[in-house]
């Protein structure tokens, strides 16, 4: 869940109110949110203002120079659509973080304006004690000052509750198997391979609805990299020093003497590198049919014996029976069985320093797990990790980073107080939105017989497919009441300046969440997600989707369309690519044809292969610029039967649509790494020779210049 709250957080810097604030005037301040304060989460005022009449208020007063008329405005070196972005800014900024921080921002603020008036001998019933554990928990993730102060203390003291360690001086020598029960079922933490919970696909044809434990390998500490010709993965070469380095620091963080580091990191590094041997990508496994390979637990015991899996199991899934005649689901099979062999090895060496590599290896990584809720000097070794990996991405502001971490233990909190803050204007959005979704599933469709096939068959086989999808919104009727959810977190003790400790009880949360997959019939509707997926034959779009500031029933349609039209064209066109780019040429010759706009545009043209695209790259051109095609003739549909669509300061239908979409920040997008330039220019493009745009739409100079022809 944690992604699809990021690409939510990544729309904007600035968290301010949900609800729409159309009737303001532009502003002079900087739009941009570094250095402000963090949001008082549960605690702004939820509007009164009935959505119905929000259109009446949609007057907007444009500067001068905004004017459609001004010729000067027309020869700037952007579109003229771009230009806008302020005005936009101002109408989508309400909402610049997710719809998680508006979805409880009026409960903390009731709370205390009804204690106010009440006063303290009041008798007023406090609120759900599930709704204030999450808001305590945010709180103690922002109190950064508590978290500096404790330092590494809780962390070696849950060391010595799990038994201490050779690098601290003191360890009990505790079993593996039981140590590593406890990382598992405490602590969410799996050393030696990944559980999930998932459906098996070769299952999913027949409409069995059944989840089975699924057993991959992990996520490796260590950076590896692939060996096309020895078909084995290996530790990068160039990045075991700064690994080095990194490892010996966190070891310095938390006390061990320096004399003895240089041992536990070697002995880390050397079992860490055996480790890597035997992980491989998920294409090569995909090639090799080593995904989704059933046996018992039984079976598994005897391949990978090092590991007491029924045991580890259900710790894991605790309080769930399981024994050893249950099925699970394997991902990698050799390297469950070579990480057995590896770890058996390890744990029968008998060398004088009674290092424990092995116990080494999962205290490191339960420290990683527990990062977030360690000091900044954790978080800025692993920062500079990155860098020297050249990896290293802009680190989030502190608030966003604790609206994540609150949601991964109190989401059913949030869950149930989204639904309750939509149910007031449940209809518009269900309306709009449903709208919006067959809409664009049929421009989608119309786009696909527009494509040149390979052949007739493969038109076929792709529309066959598409034409058995049933597109739906997906909402959810039971949503636990507030009596459940505080009985439900009633074992959940929240302090107010021990964020180690809360965190350590939300990832026990979570791990229970996960359990509990393991025994839901029905498939729960995740209404925080802003992702589409298909289930069986439904391709089902999440509630979550469409909140601010994606979607907002009281936009002019041209906005939606404009911005959660596109998205969702988008995520149709990921979710069938395969097919489309199996069957097609054009993907490739589009890709090139938008590229080839780009250099002649920018004047990059004829420098050579360092302009060339990736296929990756292809892709993502092609899937964007189609969903900007399929969501602007959708659109055009709408107004049909729409003609009196409302708009913004007389700004024309088809010019608030792509003014709205270029607003759209390709760093939410989890494919922009694939995108080579910005959105924005694809309204060039399109408009390079379209009948969809506006006459009066004028691109630059440069690109008049050219004479581009349409891709």
């Amino acid at each position: 869940m944690q992604k699809t709250t990021i690409h939510l957080l990544r729309m904007s810097e600035t968290p301010i109110e949900l609800e729409p604030r159309l009737s303001v005037q532009p502003s002079s301040q900087p739009e941009s949110g570094r250095g402000l304060q963090p949001p008082p989460l549960f605690q702004l005022p939820l509007p009164t203002q009935d959505p119905s009449d929000t259109h009446q208020q949609m007057q907007l007063q444009l500067e001068p120079q905004l004017s459609e008329s001004n010729p000067e405005h027309q020869q700037q070196a952007k579109p003229v659509w771009i230009n806008r972005r302020r005005l936009i800014r101002l109408i989508l900024g309400f909402s610049l973080c997710s719809a998680i921080l508006g979805l409880v921002y009026y409960m903390h603020y009731n709370h205390q304006n009804s204690n106010i008036q009440a006063g303290k001998e009041s008798n007023t019933r406090p609120g759900s004690t599930a709704v204030q554990k999450a808001k305590g928990f945010y709180h103690s993730c922002l109190d950064t000052k508590s978290i500096q102060t404790a330092g590494a203390e809780p962390f070696l003291a849950l060391i010595q509750k799990l038994g201490g360690w050779a690098v601290s001086g003191q360890w009990n020598r505790t079993d593996f198997n039981s140590t590593l029960r406890l990382l598992m079922r405490d602590y969410a933490t799996f050393p030696f391979f990944n559980l999930y919970v998932g459906k098996d696909p070769n299952e999913i044809a027949h409409g069995t609805t059944r989840r089975y434990i699924q057993i991959d390998q992990p996520d490796l500490l260590i950076p590896i990299e692939w060996n096309s010709k020895t078909l084995k993965s290996q530790a990068k070469t160039r990045t075991l020093r700064p690994f080095l380095a990194s490892c010996e620091r966190y070891l310095a963080l938390l006390g061990a003497p320096p004399s003895s580091s240089m041992i536990h990191v070697g002995t880390f590094i050397s079992l860490s590198s055996e480790l890597a041997v035997a992980a491989a990508p998920l294409d090569f496994r995909l090639s090799k049919g080593q995904l989704y390979q059933r046996m018992t637990i039984r079976e598994l015991q005897k391949q990978a014996p090092a590991i007491d899996w029924l045991g580890c199991l259900q710790a894991a899934f605790h309080p769930l029976p399981l024994i050893e005649d249950d099925h699970v689901l394997l991902h990698n099979l050799p390297y469950i069985v070579q990480m057995s062999r590896i770890v058996g090895k390890w744990l029968n060496k008998h060398e004088p320093s009674s290092s424990g590599p092995v116990h080494t290896y999962m205290v490191l990584s339960l420290l990683h797990k527990l990062m977030p809720a360690l000091d900044s000097r954790f978080s800025e070794t692993a920062k500079n990790l990155s860098m020297a990996l050249g990896d290293a991405e802009e680190g989030a502001d502190r608030w966003k980073h604790c609206v994540l971490e609150t949601e991964r233990g109190f989401d059913l909190v949030l869950t149930h107080l989204l639904s309750k803050r939509t149910a007031h204007r449940e209809i518009f959005i269900v309306q709009q939105a449903e709208e919006i979704i067959q809409n664009i599933f049929t421009s989608f469709k119309s786009k696909l017989h527009e494509l040149k096939w390979t052949d007739q068959k493969s038109l076929q086989f792709v529309m066959k497919k598409i034409q058995s999808l049933i597109p739906r919104l997906w909402t959810t009727k039971e949503i636990s009441s507030e009596a459940e959810l505080d009985l439900l977190f009633s074992k959940v003790t929240v302090g107010t300046t021990s964020f180690f400790s809360n965190y350590v009880q939300s990832l026990s949360l979570w791990q229970k969440r996960r359990s509990q997959l393991l025994t839901e019939k029905a498939e729960a509707a995740d209404i925080l997600s802003v992702t589409p997926f298909l289930l069986g034959d439904e391709l089902l779009f999440p509630m979550g989707m469409f909140i601010p500031p994606l979607f907002h029933p009281t936009y002019p349609r041209a906005m939606n369309y404009g911005v959660m039209g596109f998205i969702i064209a988008k995520d149709i066109l990921h979710l069938i690519l395969p097919d489309v780019y199996s069957h097609s040429e054009m993907v490739h010759a589009v890709g090139e044809c938008v590229w080839a706009h780009y250099l002649t545009v920018t004047e990059k043209a004829g420098r050579g292969g360092e302009f060339s695209l990736s296929a990756a790259q292809q892709q993502e051109l092609w899937v964007q610029y189609s969903a900007l095609q399929i969501a602007l003739q959708a659109y055009h549909q709408s107004l049909k039967n729409h003609p009196n669509d409302t708009s913004i300061s007389g700004l024309s239908h088809t010019r608030l649509f792509l003014t709205s979409f270029s607003q759209v920040n390709c760093d939410s997008d989890p494919y922009s790494k694939c995108m080579p330039l910005e959105p924005s220019f694809l309204i060039t493009v399109i408009c390079a020779k379209s009948d969809l745009c506006p006459t009066s739409l004028q691109c630059p100079n440069k690109t008049q210049q050219h004479s581009l022809e349409t891709c």
